[in-house]
């Protein structure tokens, strides 16, 4: 049950700045150690991130550092100044130097900070820790230096120093923030080589506050880290004892619970005594949705609607799950309020092309390509992969509308510099070509990519599609075999392979394997179900073979199921039940293939 909740803590939430320092308010240009612009950044870590806010927010009793008063001499000048200009020359050593030297002389903690920032650019741990510590003395109060102190110090092997700055800045924090200041502790700790004494630290740091929620929380998940899941357990719920309403302390317990049925019992239990827990009821549906159990979840994500109708993560996920039931009207409608919520708000800064992507393919299916176009148009600064999706609808778009000139042209005026990339534009151009009925085009299309492509096992899967349409069975089999060797875990090529055996009712035990390969591989797919379904009835299965093609239809209301499982029907007996499954099967395409060629076959009509 560990992936089943996506707990989101304050822990989770400082992971990103648990050694990142404070951005430097405005005035600190004015120092004389102001950074060059143009010298490396100390670290990956020190930009301005949500997280970092957080950090300053919580911490917003920390005093403004008192600094000496230091004349700026010519001669200081001048050495600061040469400092950096060493440092961006990439003369780190003699620059380094200079900082600490000024630093003790004027016994100015920027100084000091700005050697330590030098030191981590040029990755120099000792100098850096050095640095570091001149800091701490000269600005013993700030809580910038000690961050940078704790996510060196927690490295080594001994963490009594360290011991004593947690314990000092817990006893400064006032109780509002402590819980925040415990959090970031247990981040610094995480770091640490020795666990089972990192751990112990926590205990003996924390013991003065076992009367506070965040103590046995962040015990909990320190416990749970170490592989102790009883003492996680333990913690959670004095957690829960202390504050029993506390969302935070029961996804706690429900992470650290290893019985399934257990966590819905201990989740739905919540929920009953606190319906508006919306962290809890999130992590159910997300529970749900991995039990495929969609319906129940899309009543929980529908609670979660109408306690906050404007959520974009709730509608996103409606739409999905919309998708997957097949109500693409509702799916539509909630894409279309997830892209306007997000317009609306101007500091969210999700990427709506997923959703436009799919706003564009619902107006599509339904023969409205100016609306997908228009979709489409809305799509701006995505990354590249979202953007070559969308550089491949478009040209899809276009060939719907008639211009398959025009669409090939847009395929061949795309750039880059993937094989993979290049590979799906080849798939989609064969597409193109297949759907205006230029099958030989598609198959010649799909024989160059796979030898400018040859590793790319779509493509080739599409090849071996193509070459079974064109009858060379054996070209299509040894793509298929590729496909299995160059991606082992590519169920569809098992499943190709073997339904394409079953229906030619040749090497059905070998058909059989390698659909109950599929199978196992993907175990919910209605296609390898129907598959599988379609196998047992030439094998004279027929019980099995209706009860595998009923739960792939209920799954997936789809033609050719529809259209297998009505012939498994006619074969039983049952006529009248193989004729409706087959008009239902036309109403949806009245152009299908395999119905025609069953109905010729069967010597029936509808």
């Amino acid at each position: 049950m560990k992936n089943a909740f996506v707990i989101v803590t304050l822990s989770a939430v400082l992971s990103a700045c648990a050694v990142a320092p404070q951005k430097q308010p405005d005035d600190a240009a004015t120092a004389p150690a102001s950074a060059n612009p143009g010298a490396p950044a100390a670290a990956d870590d020190t930009r301005d991130t949500p997280a970092t806010q957080a950090v300053a927010a919580a911490a917003a009793v920390q005093a403004t550092e008192p600094l000496p008063t230091v004349e700026l001499t010519s001669d200081l000048f001048y050495k600061l100044t040469k400092a950096e200009l060493d440092f961006k020359r990439g003369q780190w050593q003699s620059a380094y130097v200079t900082m600490m030297v000024l630093a003790q002389q004027t016994r100015d903690p920027r100084l000091a900070q700005r050697s330590a920032e030098m030191a981590l650019a040029a990755k120099q741990g000792g100098e850096a820790m050095a640095a570091i510590r001149l800091w701490r003395e000269l600005a013993p109060d700030s809580d910038e230096a000690a961050q940078y102190f704790l996510g060196f110090s927690v490295l080594g092997d001994d963490l009594a120093e360290s011991e004593q700055v947690f314990v000092q800045r817990l006893k400064k924090s006032p109780a509002g923030t402590r819980g925040l200041v415990m959090f970031q502790m247990q981040q610094f700790l995480l770091r640490a080589k020795d666990k089972a004494a990192a751990f112990a630290l926590m205990e003996r740091v924390l013991a003065p506050y076992a009367q506070q929620l965040e103590t046995h929380l962040v015990l909990a998940q320190g416990a749970y880290s170490n592989g102790d899941a009883a003492r996680a357990a333990s913690e959670a719920q004095l957690a829960l004892r202390i504050k029993p309403d506390s969302e935070l302390a029961l996804l706690t317990m429900a992470q650290v619970t290893p019985d399934p049925e257990a966590v819905t019992r201990l989740v739905t239990g919540f929920l009953a005594k606190y319906p508006n827990a919306r962290e809890v009821r999130a992590a159910h549906a997300r529970m749900l949705v991995e039990q495929k159990q969609y319906g129940k979840a899309r009543d929980e994500f529908q609670v979660l609607l109408k306690q906050q109708p404007d959520h974009p993560a709730t509608l996103y996920a409606l739409g999905i799950m919309s998708m997957q039931s097949g109500d693409t009207p509702a799916a539509e409608g909630y894409f279309k309020r997830f892209v306007d919520v997000l317009g609306k708000d101007a500091g969210d800064d999700r990427d709506p092309t997923k959703a436009l992507l799919i706003l564009a393919q619902i107006a599509e299916e339904r023969g409205d390509y100016a609306a997908a176009q228009a979709w489409l148009d809305q799509v701006d600064g995505a990354e590249p992969r979202l953007m070559l999706t969308v550089r491949l609808k478009r040209a899809q778009l276009s060939a719907r509308m008639g211009d398959l000139d025009g669409a090939r042209k847009m395929l061949a005026d795309i750039k880059s510099e993937d094989p993979a990339e290049l590979a799906q534009v080849v798939q989609t151009e064969a597409q193109l070509l297949r759907d205006a009925g230029s099958a030989a085009q598609a198959y010649a299309v799909l024989e160059d990519g796979v030898l400018r492509y040859p590793n790319s096992p779509d493509l080739l899967y599409d090849f071996a599609l193509a070459a079974e349409k064109a009858g060379k069975l054996e070209l299509m089999e040894t793509s298929l075999r590729k496909v299995m060797e160059i991606a082992p875990e590519n169920h569809h090529a098992y499943n190709a392979l073997g339904y394409s055996l079953a229906e030619r009712n040749q090497r059905l035990e070998e058909a059989y394997s390698l659909v109950e390969k599929a199978m196992q591989m993907a175990p919910g797919d209605p296609f390898i179900m129907d598959s599988m379904g379609w196998v047992q009835f030439r094998l004279g299965r027929l019980k099995e073979a209706e009860e595998l093609l009923r739960r792939a239809y209920q799954l997936r209301n789809d033609p050719e199921i529809a259209v297998h499982l009505g012939e498994v029907l006619w074969e039983r007996g049952d006529k009248a039940g193989a004729h409706q499954l087959w008009r239902e099967a036309r109403a949806k395409d009245p152009q299908n293939d395999v119905l025609k060629s069953t109905l010729a076959r069967l010597n029936t009509g509808l």
